[in-house]
């Protein structure tokens, strides 16, 4: 269905127009198509929840040891899955995985936000060939031409070191109430090439007007894209103006040097010289700039703020921000009422979470072209690997409801996951003992279609571990000891310490020293610190106190 839209979507010498020519009709009609694709997901999702099946792998021997080998006896359902591209599990594996790279590569060190110009010249030389159009009656032109401006910005910013060597980039697409779609990127730079002082912020950040005789193009530029406002006294009645004061913190003072205040924000340099540019009747002055890089702002011909962060202890809130997933319009509360079965009995409430992220979404004819079109919503460089693990025979299964549990058991490489190869692999080669669970794909590919590990001939890729609740008993202990131990062959080796073997990852890690003075609470809550938000480490510490073993 994706595909015939994307098909429809494009303009033809050869076919009639009357689609293209429709307007707000036309907009209506992306959107209606874009949710008619998404809609058949979720149908497919919400239909398939019945059909499929999950249950740990010792669960089903047990189960089929007693005889219980009908399937609709045994496993749960599935809710909506991290793989279904811009759900709440979605969001949260990509925060994740950011803050993954954020561990590995430190702070990032430069935060853009690109916005696209409804005025570029390529979009209007194409609304030429259809006379009388503007940019929102052709979303899908839009929603194209930004796509290849952000790759020729990716490119400039990473193979072309603008702002120097970029050992990771990070990118996610949004899109404003009236349609426009925006990119928020975030750059760290090689150890080299940081911009660690003031003067080094100079060289790539300005945030004043620049000379209209030495340089018109720029100045142009800048008064046509980066100028914030007016707002303030000058104008009360602007959008960005709530109880009296600018949201955006316009304006500005003057300032004859860049600074850096003592919670890790750039003061840029902003000199009252006396230079002005007239927006609405009304003169604006260096207050009211927007950093930007001079550069790229004359190249690329759009808003395209540049801020510096690398100090900033905001890393979570940035990270946060660009991985917040769709507007909502509206708010539906909805009372709960029991479910009543067929004999009278109050039955178990389903929750259907395909349902929920269909509910009080803002869908744009913009948003729905990019989807449609299958542009990404969300980029990393360099990837990460997610890691699941398990304790002993206890990884997930998912089968057909319909298939004899025996003949589920019988499936070859059921009892193969990604991190039983691991230890297998360990098994095989020597050199793979030297690294961790974490550090495993810098060196090695796991290829899930044969199940195996293979080394990595080039790139790079970064592990990380899914998280394991402190409330998770043994699965919490486990993946401790994966964030030490290096090769280990079995689960046996992973609870031995100096040659002696212990019952259970607890007493291991109690061997190695981790759990001595409420030391594994104490790490606990520094690692999530480093992601959680302010009320989940609170509902963590909670938890800990309600249902962990603290000495203190």
């Amino acid at each position: 269905m994706r595909e015939y839209y994307a098909y429809r979507l494009q303009q033809r010498f050869h076919e009639g127009k009357t689609l293209l020519l429709g307007r707000r009709l036309f907009q209506q009609f992306i959107v209606d198509a874009y949710n008619f694709i998404e809609e058949e997901r979720l149908q497919w999702v919400r239909f398939n929840q019945k059909k499929l099946r999950s249950e740990l792998y010792y669960g089903l021997k047990d189960a089929v040891l007693r005889g219980d080998t009908d399937p609709i006896t045994v496993g749960k359902r599935i809710v909506l899955p991290s793989s279904f591209t811009g759900s709440p599990r979605y969001m949260v594996q990509n925060y994740q995985d950011a803050m993954a790279i954020c561990r590995w590569a430190g702070y990032p060190d430069l935060f853009l936000t690109f916005t696209c110009n409804p005025k570029w010249p390529e979009i209007n030389h194409s609304l030429e060939f259809i006379e009388g159009l503007k940019h929102e009656d052709r979303p899908n032109i839009v929603a194209r031409v930004f796509k290849i401006k952000l790759d020729e910005l990716l490119h400039d910013l990473r193979h072309k070191s603008h702002f120097g060597r970029v050992i990771v980039i990070v990118y996610t697409i949004e899109f404003q109430k009236r349609g426009l779609p925006h990119a928020h990127i975030l750059l760290f730079l090689d150890p080299k090439d940081k911009c660690p002082s003031p003067t080094d912020i100079d060289g790539i950040i300005m945030a004043e007007i620049p000379d209209p005789d030495k340089d018109p193009v720029a100045n142009e530029a800048v008064k046509k894209f980066m100028m914030h406002g007016p707002c303030g006294s000058a104008n009360p009645k602007s959008p960005f103006m709530m109880n009296g004061k600018c949201t955006k913190h316009f304006l500005k003072r003057f300032y004859e040097e860049t600074t850096i205040d003592e919670e890790g924000f750039p003061i840029y340099r902003r000199r009252n010289d006396g230079k002005t540019i007239e927006k609405n009747r009304i003169l604006l002055d260096n207050r009211y700039v927007v950093p930007y890089n001079v550069d790229l702002l004359v190249k690329y011909q759009s808003h395209l703020n540049v801020e510096w962060c690398n100090r900033s202890r905001l890393i979570k809130y940035l990270f946060k921000y660009i991985n917040k997933g769709s507007d909502r319009a509206t708010v539906v509360i909805e009372e709960n009422l029991p479910n009543i079965g067929s004999d009278g009995q109050e039955t178990e409430i389903v929750v259907d979470e395909t349902k929920a992220y269909l509910d009080c979404r803002y869908i744009s004819a913009f948003e729905s072209c990019w989807r449609i079109f299958e542009f990404p919503i969300q980029f990393r460089y360099p990837p990460v690997e997610r890691l699941n693990f398990h304790l002993e025979d206890e990884h997930p299964i998912i089968y057909p409801e319909n298939t004899s549990l025996d003949n589920v058991l019988n499936i070859p490489g059921m009892e193969e996951t990604k991190f039983t190869e691991w230890m297998k692999t360990n098994e095989a080669f020597e050199d793979a003992r030297e690294l961790t669970y974490a550090e495993f794909p810098t060196k090695w590919v796991w290829h899930s279609n044969d199940k195996q590990w293979q080394r990595r001939k080039s790139k790079y890729c970064i592990g990380r571990v899914y998280y394991a609740h402190p409330s998770s008993g043994e699965r919490f202990y486990l993946r401790m000891l994966l964030n030490i131990v290096k090769g280990p062959r079995n689960f046996k080796e992973l609870r031995t310490i100096n040659d002696v073997t212990y019952p259970t990852y607890k007493e291991s890690c109690y061997a190695l020293g981790l759990l001595d003075d409420d030391k594994e609470w104490h790490d606990s809550l520094i690692e999530a610190s480093s992601w959680a938000s302010g009320q989940q480490l609170r509902q963590l510490f909670v938890t800990m106190l309600l249902f962990c073993e603290m000495t203190n």
